[in-house]
């Protein structure tokens, strides 16, 4: 059969599809905006017809319908790291947490220690030779397709076809569904003052040649704001965003001089806008892989001068990273913080960077304190951080003694809390 006699044959209606999925299913979804909107949407319309069906996926984007607590016992999300549609129902209970290193996602679906019953993603346009790119999240999405009983594609011609280890070819495929609608936009964080002035201590350390891994938010975004100017930079990162196309168009990213895959900027998911996507399509300057291959720190490491940017929430004074709970309450998720700590630790030349503004509720509480918060989860060990950065100066703590750390993390403290941080390290005697 022709891969055109294929795809006919599997193309059908939204409610079809929804026929793939059988009582106590396990779902996977790309992260992000490679959530598949149609799918999502009629499985919400139809979730009281089944039972234990749980959709799993490190971060919703949007709030479908089945994410709702009257409705669990027939559909649940289960959250690989939490978002603004699935905070809440984190906090309260009733969504379910897996924590991961983002990095070892595929092989845990790959030893079947998370399941992977079938597959719900957003993908390009079939090419000629019957296959279709799965460019917003390869993720560990791609280890559930060679797991999965059935494979469910929402095809759109608003997705880019990207090159990489990101393709399904039709021959895989259980049914499709065709959509048209944009695919989401999700626009930058908003930068003040304190995020710029943490992005120029930051910026002043990078070097022109350097390989970058940007996380997500205000003070990653700040930091690219401010390396326009420089030259020859590289990308080996989770996820490509609007922060990054704005260095390409400046001209300063090139990937001439990284040490592993030169010419090629490399992530595993995409959050922008309409012209990040159409930046994306069919770009030779761009694959999109796995996240088993982006975030293993052996490989990242094979990029000399990696430069991993990644925000934290809090810190203690010995470098002990709490990025994804406030206290015990959680807030977003592991990722692949650590992924990139350790990766840059081990790249010749590499730099670590954790930042965070120093003061949270408009000065009136501390983010570097004594101890986490009791609950906290713990990210980023004490081993592994190397520079913490707030908008009053950057901290070095790899190869420094416990009363080293302290003085460094103190230094870059707000001034309101240096007292008491030193009077706390000299109580549990580190000072």
């Amino acid at each position: 059969m022709s891969i055109q006699a294929q795809y006919k044959k599997k193309r059908g209606t939204a409610q079809d599809a929804i026929d793939q999925v059988k009582n106590g299913d396990f779902i996977i979804v790309p992260t992000g905006v490679g959530e598949p909107p149609t799918l999502l949407t009629e499985l919400s319309v139809q979730r009281r017809r089944f039972q234990g069906v749980k959709v799993a996926q490190i971060l919703a984007v949007r709030k479908f319908g089945y994410i709702d607590p009257e409705t669990v016992e027939h559909v649940c999300h289960v959250a690989f790291f939490f978002g603004a549609s699935t905070r809440s129902g984190g906090q309260s209970g009733w969504i379910d947490f897996i924590p991961s290193y983002f990095s070892e996602m595929p092989s845990l679906i790959e030893r079947g220690q998370i399941p992977a019953d079938v597959v719900f993603s957003l993908a390009s346009p079939m090419d000629q030779h019957g296959y279709f790119s799965l460019s917003l999240g390869a993720d560990y999405t791609m280890a559930a397709v060679a797991k999965a009983r059935a494979v469910v594609l929402e095809v759109n011609p608003n997705v880019p076809f990207a090159y990489g280890n990101c393709h399904v070819h039709i021959s895989q495929v259980t049914a499709l569904v065709e959509s048209s609608e944009p695919v989401m936009e999700v626009g930058l964080p908003k930068i003040g003052p304190v995020q710029v002035a943490i992005g120029k201590y930051v910026a002043d350390m990078i070097d022109d040649g350097s390989t970058l891994q940007i996380g997500y938010g205000g003070i990653p975004d700040a930091v690219v704001m401010q390396l326009t100017h420089k030259h020859d930079l590289g990308v080996h990162t989770e996820m490509i965003g609007d922060g990054i196309l704005t260095l390409v168009e400046s001209g300063a990213i090139t990937n001439r001089k990284k040490t592993y895959l030169p010419g090629k900027m490399i992530a595993t998911f995409s959050l922008g806008s309409k012209k990040l996507y159409q930046f994306m399509d069919h770009n030779p300057a761009l694959e999109i892989h796995p996240v088993d291959f982006t975030n293993d720190p052996y490989l990242a490491a094979k990029n000399d001068k990696l430069m991993a940017i990644n925000a934290t929430l809090q810190i203690d004074l010995l470098g002990q990273c709490g990025s994804e709970s406030l206290g015990s309450v959680p807030y977003s998720g592991t990722g692949g913080q650590a992924d990139f700590v350790r990766a840059a630790n081990r790249s010749r030349g590499g730099k670590a960077f954790i930042v965070l503004p120093s003061t949270a509720q408009n000065d009136r509480i501390t983010r570097i304190v004594p101890t986490l918060a009791p609950g906290t989860h713990m990210s980023t060990s004490k081993n592994d951080i190397n520079y913490v950065v707030t908008e009053f100066g950057v901290a070095q703590l790899r190869g420094k003694s416990a009363k080293q750390r302290a003085q460094e993390m103190i230094s870059i403290a707000h001034p309101d809390f240096r007292a008491e941080l030193t009077e706390a390290a000299q109580q549990m005697h580190i000072l």
